[in-house]
């Protein structure tokens, strides 16, 4: 066979594999998933967020511009090629570009002056993998665009807390910085050349480009000389324009009076060259990952929208993999489905069954049928083997009383229930 030109050898091959760093999420799998994602999408509704969805494809120039050019992920992480029509395209490596590209090429500014928006999707990051971390991988966030006030940035912090305590997470606290605003960056930018100056040859080779391109990066590097001396750093809040430093003072109020745990982390930055002001990590007891574990990530972003060629809006948002997530949480199983079998015996009774399935699920419940028939210990077994809570059994002399028997699978107990009993009774179990 030839596809594209390749010939391509068909009998015996080698079974193929997921590209590494990539992995399927089996259907054994994805309750937990759907756990995390439903109570997600709750919570962040209930504060008034609506969901937006953008390509994974986006223009290169989003995330050079957005993101920075001298970070990890633009530098070292990104899916970046150019397609047969020339031209230059990426695989999104994180969220919140995208949706402010979304956001101004819709206008959305001119018709909605507060956004409030979440995504959950797939993301793409050509990192080692690792436990935990992983090429593709899926990522929630959300997006509170056109408020600057320290209320909005409260109130984000707040309901991402709200959100890790809801998935059972134990001691929960955020880390807490201000990176500043436009008068504060270029004064604290001259602190950190200063001082990562008169160790220069210490530094990593990265370390050593960063600092004349951006000294901001040093402090987020990994390289144990580097975290050491980041570590010595002067910290940014001592920098902060008296602006900044009354905004910060206000959020830290408010967290107060929340009754949110924090700390002020001097040195914390994130690795993202758009964050202004208020940026944020959140810890919990991180399960199989040991020890305590960063869980959630965000901050402000008030100049993003007009260096992508917007008009000035403020906004600040968090994001965390879910993946990641998930490994925290651990053997926190969320609640089985209740699952209704109907066995059908006799003549008729593979019609019989898929005729009550039908008229099951319409009615609202989650319900499998046997799709061969066979013996009704085989049934049985099978619904045993799919977490079935309750088997219906509709054999001849049921239909003929217009009835089904009831098993209940935990038990073995059976009796008979009427048909037109039958919704009531199942909604009651369900």
């Amino acid at each position: 066979m030839t596809v594209g030109g390749c010939l391509l050898k068909c009998p015996t091959m080698t079974p193929l594999r997921s590209v590494k760093g990539m992995h399927d999420i089996l259907p054994s799998e994805i309750a937990k998933w759907h756990f995390v994602e439903r109570t997600y999408r709750e919570l962040v509704e209930r504060f008034g967020y609506r969901e937006v969805r953008t390509p994974i494809l986006e223009p290169l120039e989003l995330f050079v511009r957005g993101i920075g050019e001298a970070t990890d992920i633009v530098e070292k992480e990104m899916y970046a090629f150019e397609d047969k029509g020339g031209d230059r395209l990426a695989l999104r490596p994180e969220g919140t570009a995208s949706a402010m590209r979304a956001y101004i090429q819709h206008s959305v500014q001119v018709s909605e002056p507060l956004s409030k928006w979440y995504y959950v999707g797939p993301m793409f990051r050509r990192e080692r993998p690792a436990k935990g971390r992983f090429r593709q991988f899926y990522q929630a966030g959300a997006e509170l665009i056109g408020a600057q006030e320290p209320t909005a940035d409260a109130e984000i912090i707040d309901m991402a807390v709200q959100f890790v305590e809801r998935l059972g997470i134990r001691d929960v606290k955020v880390q807490l910085n201000s990176l500043g605003d436009e008068e504060s960056r270029p004064v604290y930018r001259e602190a950190l050349v200063a001082f990562f100056s008169r160790s220069r040859d210490a530094l990593c080779p990265d370390c050593r480009r960063r600092l004349e391109v951006n000294p901001l990066r040093i402090l987020d590097c990994k390289v144990e000389t580097c975290k050491g001396l980041a570590s010595e750093a002067p910290p940014v809040v001592e920098h902060l324009s008296l602006a900044s430093a009354e905004h910060f003072s206000q959020v830290r109020r408010l967290l107060d009076r929340y009754g949110t745990p924090y700390e002020v982390a001097p040195r914390l930055v994130r690795g993202l060259d758009y964050y202004t002001r208020t940026i944020f990590e959140i810890e919990g007891d991180a399960g199989e990952l040991g020890a305590q574990a960063t869980i959630v990530g965000g901050g402000r972003y008030d100049t993003l929208v007009s260096e992508l060629g917007g008009r000035p809006t403020p906004a600040i948002g968090f994001s965390f993999g879910i993946e990641r997530l998930l490994m925290i949480i651990g053997g926190k199983e969320p609640a089985p489905q209740r699952l209704v079998f109907v066995a059908g015996v006799g003549n008729g009774g593979i019609d019989r069954a898929a005729d009550l399935a039908r008229s099951l699920r319409k009615a609202g419940c989650s319900v499998e049928a046997s799709y061969g028939g066979g013996s009704l210990k085989s049934q049985l077994k099978r619904a045993d083997h799919m977490g079935a809570t309750v088997t219906l059994i509709a054999g001849e002399d049921e239909a003929e009383r217009q009835s089904v028997t009831w098993r209940d699978m935990k038990d073995g107990k059976q009796h008979e229930v009427p048909l037109s009993e039958l919704t009531g009774r199942l909604g009651e179990v369900l």
